[in-house]
This record gives C-alpha cells, sequence and structure tokens, in this order.
C-alpha cells in the first residue's frame, strides 16, 4: 500500500540575503528547487514523499524525488548558496534533515483516512554565524500540523 505525505520545512532566522533550496534528486543528478533568499521572514518549503507499507508489520519505507540516503537514515538537503544556485553567494552548504519518526508519525492517521501534514522547524543559522549545515541540531523532530 502506498500513501502521499505532505511535509513542511521551517527555516527559522536564517542569515539575510542567502539563497535556499529543495534539493530534488540525488548524487550529481538533481536540481534545486523551491529557490527562496532569506530576509527578514522564515523561509518554508512543502514537498511530498511516498510511504509505501512493506509486510505485514507496521514497517514503512520513504521514497520519492526529495528523500535520500539509505534504509534506516532517510534525510533531505536543503540546498545552501552555491549549492542553490547563488552565483555571488560565498556559501557552499547543505542542510541535512533527518527523516526519522515519520512513519510512526502517519500511523495513527492512515487508519482513519486523514492525510498528514508533517512539519520540522529547524534553526537556520548555525554557530559560526552563517547558514546552519551538516545534520541539522539541535532537531525536535516532525509534529503533526494537519488538523
Amino acid at each position: 500500500m502506498k500513501q502521499q505525505l505532505k511535509l513542511r520545512i521551517i527555516l527559522a532566522d536564517a542569515p539575510r540575503g542567502v539563497d535556499f533550496g529543495l534539493q530534488k534528486g540525488r548524487g550529481s543528478d538533481y536540481e534545486t528547487v523551491q529557490l527562496q533568499r532569506s530576509g527578514s521572514k522564515d523561509l518554508q518549503f512543502e514537498f511530498a514523499v511516498t510511504v509505501t507499507k512493506s509486510g505485514e508489520g507496521s514497517r514503512r519505507r520513504l521514497s520519492g524525488p526529495y528523500v535520500q540516503g539509505m534504509s534506516g537514515g532517510k534525510f533531505v538537503y536543503v540546498d545552501i548558496g552555491t549549492f542553490a544556485v547563488q552565483k555571488d553567494s560565498c556559501w557552499s552548504r547543505r542542510l541535512k534533515i533527518p527523516l526519522d519518526g515519520i512513519a510512526l508519525g502517519l500511523l495513527k492517521h492512515s487508519a482513519i483516512g486523514v492525510s498528514p501534514v508533517l512539519e520540522a522547524r529547524v534553526p537556520g543559522t548555525g554557530k559560526d554565524g552563517g547558514p546552519n549545515c551538516g545534520t541539522v541540531k539541535p532537531f525536535d523532530g516532525w509534529k503533526d500540523r494537519s488538523a
């Protein structure tokens, strides 16, 4: 059984004047979509992943053009600066946002036929004052915003 799951990333308080975008595709075969330049407001990225139930248990598999990584360690990338096609940027970074816990959040909705929207709020500025990069920390996980 396959189901589409809508995800939303809120990138809070990113340094101004830097381009950010969602990475679609893997390896060297990717494009950066939903390009946005940071300013006074938080940035928002929305996309869908496919959730496939595998076997009789509650195991779920996430896939789709935005999903990166191996089984048990799936994530999405937010491209930053030159990785987000901002030619004049001094930043060349990626922010890795884990997809852990999503399948469990989906279970309560699939039983009642609700299409969930899960949201992750992540800091846009790193310890060095530049755009946050690497695996996002701290990460409070994905929250249900379906209501």
